[in-house]
Formats: C-alpha cells, sequence, structure tokens
C-alpha cells in the first residue's frame, strides 16, 4: 500500500490553519479595499517567455517548469541534433508563476483599454518557486499583492508605507520598515568605479543578513567586482546613524552621480511624506537593503517582524518600464507584497491569533431521536438566517458522546430539546465553558448571541 505523501515544501492545512490564513487574508484584503485597490487574477501558469529574464539569474533557476503534453518530441527525427534553445521549446513553453508582479505587468499589457489609469490592483494568490525548503520558506506560498500602475507620483511609495502600517497594527504585530532606492545603489556603483556592475552588486548584498559581510565580500569578488571598489562598498554596507545624518554622508559621497543624487531626493521626499501620516511601526533607511529582482528602479521596501528571527514578510518597490518588455514602454508602477506563509509563522510564534477563530460553530443541538431531530433541524434553520452557525448532531448518539463531539470542536453552547423543551417553548442552553445550565426561549438565545 502506497503510503501518502505531498510534495517537499507544500503543506495540507486543517481548519484551524484555514482559520487563522482567512484571517490574515481578510485583514489585509480589507485594507486593501480602504486604499480603492481593485481585485483581479490571473492564472497559475505563465507562459515561459513571459517568466524567463524577469527575476534574474538566480531567480530563473527557480522557476517550475511544466512538460508540454502528448509526445512533444513526435515528428523530430534526430533530437540530437537540435538546438538545446529549440529543445527546451519543445519540451516545455509554461510555467508556474513566480510571482504576481510579473504577471500583473502582462495584465495590464492585454486589458490596457479596459482598465482605468492609474491603475490600483490587488491579487491574492498563490506563487511557486523550486527554492530548497527551510523554515519560512515553502515552495508553494500565497503572496498578497496590491500596486499602482500609470503614475510616477512618490505619493504611492507614502501609501504603501501607510497601508503596510496599518495591516499589521490590525493584526498586532510589531514591524520595522526597511527602504532605500535603487537609483542610490546605482550611484553607488558609478562611484566606487563599477557602473556596469549594479546587478552583480545588489544580488550580492541582498544576502547581507543571511550571510555577514564576509561572505558578501566573497561573492562580490567572484562576481568580478575588483577588491578597491569592494574596499569602497565596505563602510557603506555599515553606515550607521540618524536618517539625517546617512542623507549628510551619501550627499557627500554621491555629488558626482547624478543618479544616486537623484534617488537620495526621492527617498527624502518619501521620508518628508510618512512625517504627517502619524504611522505607528519603525522605519529604517537601510542602505544594505538591495531586493535582488531585476525589476526595480526606484524606491524599495522591506519589513521585517520585530523581535523574531523570521526573514522579510513584506516587500516590494517602484519598477520604472516592466510593462515595456510586453509592448507598453514607459509606465511605472510601485508595488508591495505581503508574504502571508511567513505572517501566519510569526504570528502563531508569538501568539497573536484570536482565541475566536477556534470555534467554526456557535451552537450545537444535540439529537435524542427521531421527533426532536425534526423540531431542531426548525429550530437551527431559524438560527442560521439569524446569521449564527448551528449544528445537528446527525444521529441521536449518547450524551456523553455529543458533548465530547461539541467540546473537541470548541463549540461554546449546546442546545437540549427533548419532549418536555418541545412541549414548554423553553430549550435548555448549556454554556460549554462554565458548564451553566438554563431554560431559554430560543428568540431570546437568537437575540442574545445577535447581540
Amino acid at each position: 500500500m502506497q503510503k501518502p505523501s505531498i510534495p517537499k515544501g507544500t503543506r495540507d492545512f486543517t481548519p484551524a490553519e484555514m482559520a487563522r490564513r482567512n484571517y490574515i487574508f481578510d485583514t489585509i484584503r480589507s485594507v486593501f479595499a480602504l486604499f480603492g485597490y481593485q481585485p483581479i487574477e490571473t492564472p497559475a501558469m505563465e507562459n515561459l517567455s513571459t517568466l524567463m529574464g524577469k527575476y534574474g539569474e538566480e531567480g530563473d533557476k527557480l522557476l517550475f517548469k511544466i512538460l508540454n503534453s502528448g509526445n512533444y518530441l513526435e515528428g523530430c527525427s534526430d533530437p540530437l541534433s537540435v538546438s538545446l534553445g529549440k529543445l527546451t521549446t519543445m519540451i516545455s513553453e509554461k510555467g508556474l508563476r513566480y510571482d504576481l508582479t510579473v504577471p500583473f505587468a502582462r495584465f495590464v499589457v492585454q486589458h490596457q483599454n479596459e482598465i482605468t489609469f492609474p491603475f490600483r490592483r490587488y491579487q491574492i494568490q498563490p506563487v511557486w518557486r523550486a527554492d530548497r525548503p527551510q523554515k519560512g520558506r515553502y515552495r508553494e506560498f500565497f503572496q498578497c499583492d496590491a500596486d499602482v500602475i500609470g503614475t510616477n507620483s512618490l505619493v504611492c511609495e507614502a501609501e504603501l508605507a501607510q497601508l503596510v502600517d496599518i495591516i499589521f497594527s490590525r493584526l498586532g504585530l510589531g514591524v520595522i520598515i526597511k527602504m532605500n532606492n535603487r537609483k542610490i545603489l546605482a550611484g553607488i556603483a558609478e562611484v566606487i568605479g563599477e557602473p556596469g556592475r549594479l546587478t552583480e552588486i545588489t544580488v550580492a548584498i541582498d544576502k547581507m543578513d543571511k550571510i555577514g559581510i564576509d561572505k558578501v565580500n566573497e561573492e562580490l569578488a567572484g562576481r568580478g567586482v575588483s577588491p578597491e571598489a569592494i574596499g569602497k562598498l565596505r563602510p557603506v554596507l555599515g553606515m550607521e546613524g540618524t536618517l539625517r545624518e546617512k542623507f549628510e554622508l551619501l550627499k557627500a559621497m554621491l555629488h558626482g552621480s547624478e543618479t544616486g543624487m537623484r534617488g537620495l531626493e526621492e527617498m527624502n521626499t518619501v521620508f518628508e511624506l510618512l512625517k504627517n501620516l502619524n504611522l505607528k511601526s519603525e522605519f529604517d533607511f537601510d542602505l544594505r537593503l538591495a531586493r535582488g529582482l531585476n525589476y526595480y528602479t526606484g524606491t524599495i521596501i522591506e519589513v521585517k517582524a520585530a523581535g523574531t528571527e523570521m526573514g522579510s514578510i513584506c516587500g516590494g518597490g517602484r519598477y520604472d518600464d516592466l510593462t515595456g518588455i510586453f509592448g507598453l514602454p514607459g509606465v511605472s508602477g510601485v508595488g508591495i507584497s505581503f508574504g502571508a506563509d511567513r505572517i501566519y509563522d510569526v504570528m502563531l510564534e508569538k501568539n497573536l491569533f484570536p482565541g475566536s477563530l477556534e470555534s467554526f460553530t456557535t451552537v450545537l443541538f444535540i439529537n435524542f431521536g427521531t421527533e426532536e431531530q425534526d423540531a431542531c433541524m426548525k429550530m437551527a434553520s431559524e438560527i442560521r438566517l439569524a446569521g449564527i452557525s448551528a449544528e445537528v448532531y446527525p444521529e441521536p448518539a449518547k450524551l456523553k458522546k455529543q458533548l465530547e463531539y461539541a467540546n473537541r470542536k470548541n463549540i461554546p453552547f449546546v442546545l437540549l430539546v427533548g419532549k418536555e423543551e418541545i412541549a414548554s417553548g423553553k430549550l435548555t442552553l448549556k454554556d460549554m465553558k462554565t458548564g451553566e445550565q438554563r431554560a431559554v426561549p430560543l428568540t431570546e438565545f437568537i437575540n442574545s448571541l445577535g447581540k
């Protein structure tokens, strides 16, 4: 007999886990709606031509490719003579989506005549990455994205930071919102003498928190960055101080780079906008923040939960021409993505989920037999019409068994409806937490729960 199993990096979710996950999704969705974002969905799989080359060399390696159906080598007399690129296309033309941003850019171009710009969209769907499974890192996981596309305004960046602050405040999770700007990083690459190696530099320093400065330097050297440039970069990555002190040091360093100074000006504008919003979260201008994805061009954002070893639980940034690769150039966008699975793990660790999520049913009707069962089903219908969840135990089992069922499902109330209760019109209500029992008319019970 085959032992049941699921692929590594994926998970089943129990009803209790789903209740907690939906609590996160519902909280995020409600805040997205407050800011005017509209929901869309895109297919689980995209054409590989849509996905490849958008996430950098490392990201391309993590794409799940889907085999073409049927005999894809039919009609090919000598497969060994076919070029590798053509053979790959014959075998696989589609892949599971790696994130929600690139499919969104494809969506915008395809539907540009149906949407109103600036277009605000949100999307809550799973993504897949062929990563090595470990704590907080899965091969299948949900992202909750919000993007604004069709405007260059830095007001959008400030609003996204505000949106992040509200969501985590509602979830009761203290966070640190880290911000940087890719133009600043491009300027730093210029002034250290490596203007053509921005990608190599950002991919390496994006791993700073995981592998440390020495390993980052080793990786930079391995990617061809000169020892002199690495030496100039080291003090930048270790820069400490207040927001104002960092700005002053960077002004002095980047004065010869037009791109770097523009990024510094953008960052200053965003922080000035945030001053007026009275946000609860801690903010940090972090020059080590790089966001290794190739498509970011301006402000970049990353969120960490305070007091935990978990990595980033939310991140995003500005992309100036992602739609250009699909035939719609010059359309700028900015977005944020919440990692629901990591948020779940942190909230579970910190015991932040409401206790009320443990119960799916409010009241259980005890089943004493056919006559009583008919009465219970009628009363249960009335209770459900009042918006209260109710179950009728499906068979006249022993009372002890039915009460144990209520306890195991964390059902707070049990209604005992025997012949006497039917005759008197007063039901016996048992509070499962206190054990207290009392007689109560059905309408009074419904009204009390309604309040």
